[in-house]
């Protein structure tokens, strides 16, 4: 269901979470997030999520009326050209279409490895606060084939707005699993028969080549600043590094993810 209307205030309730768009642990503790662009908005159409609100130009509400007008709940749509728009959020933008949503309930992580078929395939994050990393990331996870993310204790949420934006959306099909200990969470997932390997750049264990990853495995990444934690690294059963050219110190996390994710796939006959 839809209900539009023109934008004659920026103090409408509803056009908060526009406003406060760099506050964006204020809107995880609301349990909502804001998807930035037409190409997301348009993603975020096709999933259950509940949405809320949108705010977009006159011509971009007759593109996507028709989707908005299909959804189980009332979405609030206020129309405004661009440049009125840049007033509310406060910077430029290109297209102007930005949505709010609730984010879904946390998955438990029993309940992931019961949805998922095996051999199983996760990613854990440790320390990774960098919103574009996280959201690079997010998208290597859903291209190649990741059952369900484990967000550790240190790490931003994959649904801050720029997170969700360099995810290319993709983060609206990736479970998400909230760990109040990631080493916990590790520690049962080795329980379950499940291989913890640590991503680390500065290992003479095992280069990525080397590491046997067809079977049930997690593969754990950290902040490219101080890495993973010692209480988490202690957890895993082996750390394994991408060998490269000795002048470099280490890939961009949302790079390093994407060369682990594609040799897990490859080896299970998936490319």
């Amino acid at each position: 269901m839809l209900h539009a209307q023109p934008l004659t205030t920026l103090e409408h309730p509803l056009l908060v979470p526009y406003r406060t768009m760099k506050a964006q642990r204020d809107h995880h503790q609301q349990r909502i997030f804001v998807a930035e662009g037409e190409k997301i908005v348009q993603r975020l159409l096709d999933t259950p999520f509940t949405l809320i609100s949108a705010v977009m130009p006159p011509k971009w509400l007759e593109i996507l009326r028709p989707r908005l007008e299909a959804r189980p709940e009332l979405v609030e749509v206020f129309t405004a050209e661009k440049e009125e728009l840049e007033r509310l959020t406060g910077f430029s933008m290109y297209q102007g279409v930005f949505a709010v949503a609730r984010i879904p309930e946390p998955m438990a992580l029993p309940e992931a490895l019961e949805r998922a078929s095996r051999p199983w395939f996760l990613v854990a994050v440790d320390g990774i606060n960098n919103s574009e990393n996280l959201g690079a990331l997010v998208r290597s996870c859903a291209a190649f084939g990741v059952h369900a993310l484990l967000q550790g204790e240190t790490s931003s949420s994959p649904y801050m707005r720029r997170a969700v934006r360099s995810s290319m959306g993709n983060i609206f099909w990736l479970p998400v699993v909230e760990c109040y200990c990631l080493a916990h969470s590790l520690r049962y997932l080795k329980s379950r028969g499940v291989r913890v390997v640590a991503a680390h750049p500065h290992t003479d264990q095992r280069t990525l080549a080397q590491a046997q990853l067809a079977g049930d495995c997690c593969v754990v990444f950290g902040s490219e600043g101080s890495g993973i934690s010692p209480a988490v690294l202690d957890v895993c059963d082996e750390w394994v590094a991408i060998p490269m050219a000795p002048q470099v110190d280490s890939l961009n996390v949302g790079a390093a993810a994407a060369v682990f994710c594609y040799e897990v796939a490859r080896q299970r006959g998936k490319m």
